[in-house]
């Protein structure tokens, strides 16, 4: 399937930079019937719930895994996507044509110069698809106490933030700003971003209202940020991510199938798990592996009913994922209402509620 069917106008001033706030005051893009579209808050989306839904959350917890370091003279900032061991981590590194194999790569922040730093990587293996393998100085217990020191939030690249400088103000609280407010698993390097709308009022609103929350865990890597450089769906290699679906879960949303209610996922990341797990009869089994799926138009979901999703990038993964729950040519059509109304696009941008049309 070519790239370019997915490809559309958007102005680089719709990408939000920041966060709603509060964040269920973003808007909603009501898309919840196949005929009708409305333009709604966040705040709204009980209006469109009903009692006995299920919806399924992605309750992942992100790991502060963007790094800034010094090799020589040579600046890096370093963005961690996926783990090998306990020390060993793959990267995207900026700069990374600075660094060969043996370089130690010496991690800095506005407090800390990197010539005081006691936090440091060595280079082991550079690929042109897969970025830059390195092993962390430290034991595997103290990873998690570096990462909270030096570490800081892994924004998109479309998201612009300055480089710690002594003195610098940041107006920004991404620490808080992109994590949900029931993140619980440590090990995501990207937000499972559909679930930063939700509130502790709104999640009680709809606790009272009869729907049913589950959770399922994809620890999102940041391969999700990459673009698709080939010409041809087929081509595109996806990054494999860890996802983890208890038995009860499991049970949970094969129940509520079998007497027709609504399996509504929050999130493409929970899609996607829910989807690598379930069999072609549409039955949902535990799981606990990786999963690197890539869904584009043309596939048959098996669990899922709707979506809460945010707005995507051109010739994106998520947009082709999109597509493919809602139709190619009504998703075009839906984006190109929001783009007219201002919608604010991708992690930090507004929501959309869409019902899947393609399913077995």
């Amino acid at each position: 399937m070519k790239v370019d069917l997915f490809d559309f106008d958007l102005d680089r001033d719709l990408i939000a930079k920041k966060p709603a706030s509060p964040r269920d005051s973003s808007r909603l893009l009501d898309l919840s019937e196949e005929s009708t579209i409305a333009d709604r808050h966040f705040y709204d989306l009980p209006k469109i719930l009903r009692a006995g839904d299920i919806m399924v959350f992605n309750d992942t917890k992100v790991i502060p895994a963007r790094l800034y370091g010094k090799r020589g003279e040579a600046l890096v900032e370093v963005t961690l996507y996926h783990p090998d061991d306990g020390l060993s981590w793959w990267s995207f590194i900026k700069n990374a044509k600075r660094l060969h194999i043996g370089d130690t790569i010496r991690f800095y922040t506005a407090e800390i110069s990197a010539e005081e730093s006691d936090f440091c990587a060595q280079v082991l293996q550079k690929d042109d698809e897969d970025g830059v393998f390195i092993r962390f100085n430290c034991d595997a217990d103290s990873l998690g106490t570096f990462l909270e020191k030096y570490g800081s939030m892994p924004l998109p690249p479309y998201i612009k933030r300055d480089k710690p400088l002594k003195g610098l103000w940041n107006p920004y609280n991404d620490k808080e700003d992109y994590q949900t407010v029931y993140a619980k698993h440590n090990g995501a390097v990207a937000a499972p971003t559909a679930g930063l709308h939700f509130t502790d009022r709104l999640l009680k609103e709809i606790d009272e209202m009869g729907v049913k929350r589950v959770f399922l865990t994809l620890h999102v890597g940041a391969g999700t940020f990459l673009p698709v450089k080939t010409d041809d769906t087929e081509n595109h290699k996806m990054h494999a991510e860890y996802g983890i679906i208890s038995e009860q879960t499991a049970d949970i949303i094969n129940q509520a199938k079998k007497e027709g209610r609504r399996i509504i996922a929050v999130g493409t990341t929970s899609v996607r798990l829910l989807e690598s797990a379930a069999d072609d009869t549409g039955v949902l089994h535990p799981f606990c592996g990786e999963t690197d799926i890539f869904i584009t138009p043309g596939y048959k979901f098996k669990i899922i009913d709707m979506i809460i999703t945010n707005f995507h990038l051109p010739k994106s993964t998520l947009f082709m994922l999109i597509c493919a729950i809602g139709g190619t040519e009504r998703m075009k059509a839906a984006y190109k209402h929001a783009i007219e109304q201002k919608y604010r696009f991708y992690s930090y941008g507004d929501s959309s509620i869409l019902k899947c049309i393609n399913k077995i």
